[in-house]
């Protein structure tokens, strides 16, 4: 009996002692990424989707020497390829906590990519822009099963220029107030 009565001592002492695990949930907001849209430039609250657009970080695409190429399949460097669409989600680099300095990131965004690889045309060909984003990171603590997610500060979006650009302009959303907490809405707009 006495043995029995520490048993159920020590059961309840390990029950209570017992934490719930750390699982950060599914549905917790952590790091954003920056959403586009693209839309007429003509009518400009509709949604236009982009021919066979490709999208991919500059210099991220590379052949076995390590140069820079233009991506000829989809791959875990292309966030599209080659597929009509309206919207992208690009991810935003981190800079290391408590550094203060503006990050920029390039990102190449290809028009009728099935003309580069599909056509034999020579007289057709797709086109490619570069955008460029500027921003800060600010690290905010979540939880402590999910750590920290950076916001994104002091964005900016410009269309690198050249002599044949399809993005006509570039507008950030006066919602995000060139602030970027969460993926519920988009952030950026593309003309074309």
């Amino acid at each position: 009996m006495k043995n029995v009565k520490f048993l159920i001592l020590f059961i309840a002492i390990a029950l209570i002692n017992c934490e719930r695990d750390d699982i950060c949930a599914a549905t917790t907001q952590t790091t954003p990424r920056l959403i586009v849209e693209f839309y007429d430039a003509t009518d400009t609250d509709e949604l236009l989707n982009v021919s066979r657009i490709t999208v991919y970080g500059e210099g991220l695409v590379t052949d076995e020497d390590g140069n820079s190429i233009e991506p000829t399949e989809e791959s875990d460097a292309t966030l599209l390829f080659n597929e009509n669409a309206n919207s992208v989600e690009l991810p935003l680099i981190i800079d290391a906590e408590g550094v203060e300095t503006t990050i920029t990131t390039r990102y190449v965004i290809e028009k009728d990519t099935d003309l580069r690889i599909e056509d034999e045309d020579d007289t057709t060909n797709s086109n490619i822009d570069i955008i460029e984003i500027s921003y800060n990171t600010e690290f905010v603590y979540v939880s402590r099963a999910c750590g920290y997610k950076s916001n994104f500060n002091s964005l900016g979006v410009a269309r690198i220029t050249d002599a044949d650009n399809w993005i006509s302009n570039i507008e950030i959303e006066e919602t995000t107030q060139a602030s970027i907490e969460n993926e519920n809405t988009t952030h950026v707009r593309i003309y074309h």
